[in-house]
């Protein structure tokens, strides 16, 4: 000790700091080595339980494009939902929603039976052009007003403008005054709120209208069916009468000798509401067909134009 205090503080304080580092140095490697044990450990057990598990049924986050397909998927296929199943990773379906699936799916058996009576259509009245317009009694909807036009165009074109695009309708029809898609309920269903403008030369005010559509693409045509509903975005409003639309629809018919021509059916039942005399609903309802085929074909005319 005499030899260390000869030394001066260097002598006592250097073994001091010998041995904090051989602690250290010990401390440290203990440290280290247990840690890394440890975390080694752990994977181990993570990787034991992961084995463990079931496989999920799903690998990885879903993307709303896994669920999507176009309007225009055929009816019947798998991105429709059940009625009495939910499918795994869509959200909880409604009992509006399928309120409206069944109205929709209605409304297109109605469809197909006026398709298949068209023997039994009474004519009405034609124009000049060769559109005629044809009346047949639908039990429990009453008088339906059938419009049928030779369209010089290919089916799909007809099919873009009227059936998968209606709220751009406004832009080339002027019987359309609105258009607006309230809801897309799945790829085959969707709500949508119309209103009609005056007509009978202002006689006929603008009607407003709320409605399901049902779309479906088969082999040789496209159909639109529909029918009047009820939907919270719009209820009725003192600016408008709201009319009330039967079973009724648009059906484009492709033509299997000559694919650059088509059938266009407009099947139209409604009850415009109001106080207006029958006859004069019977007159404007058929110049307000034969007006909505006039400028559907101007619509045609100027698209093939502007791509030619």
């Amino acid at each position: 000790m005499s030899q260390l205090l000869s030394k001066g503080a260097f002598g006592y304080v250097l073994p001091i700091v010998s041995f904090v580092v051989a602690w250290l140095e010990t401390w440290f490697l203990d440290f280290k080595v247990l840690t890394q044990e440890a975390e080694e450990e752990r994977w181990y057990t993570a990787a034991q339980a992961a084995a463990s598990r079931p496989a999920l049924l799903y690998p990885g986050a879903l993307s709303e494009g896994q669920f999507y397909s176009p309007p225009e998927s055929f009816a019947g296929s798998d991105n429709e939902f059940d009625e009495d199943e939910e499918t795994v990773g869509r959200r909880a379906v409604t009992e509006q929603e399928r309120e409206y699936v069944r109205q929709g799916k209605e409304a297109m058996e109605v469809v197909d039976q006026i398709l298949g009576q068209e023997a039994n259509w009474k004519f009405e009245k034609s124009n000049e052009v060769g559109d005629a317009v044809y009346a047949l009694e639908i039990p429990f909807h009453g008088k339906t007003y059938i419009l049928k036009a030779l369209m010089q165009c290919p089916a799909e074109s007809v099919y873009q403008e009227v059936i998968l695009q209606p709220e751009k309708m406004v832009l080339w029809n002027r019987t359309v005054a609105l258009c607006q898609i309230l809801q897309r309920v799945d790829d085959n269903t969707l709500v949508s709120y119309d209103v009609a403008a005056a007509a009978a030369a202002g006689v006929v005010s603008p009607r407003d209208f709320v409605n399901v559509r049902r779309i479906e693409r088969r082999k040789d045509r496209y159909i639109s069916s529909g029918i009047a509903t009820m939907h919270h975005a719009r209820p009725p409003h003192t600016k408008y009468v709201r009319g009330e639309n039967g079973p009724g629809g648009f059906v484009v018919i492709k033509n299997p000798r000559n694919p650059s021509v088509c059938t266009f059916i407009w099947i139209l039942n409604t009850d415009l509401k109001g106080r207006l005399p029958r006859y004069l609903i019977h007159q404007s309802l058929a110049a307000t067909m034969f007006e909505f085929c006039s400028h559907l074909r101007k619509r045609v005319r100027d698209l093939h134009a502007g791509a030619s």
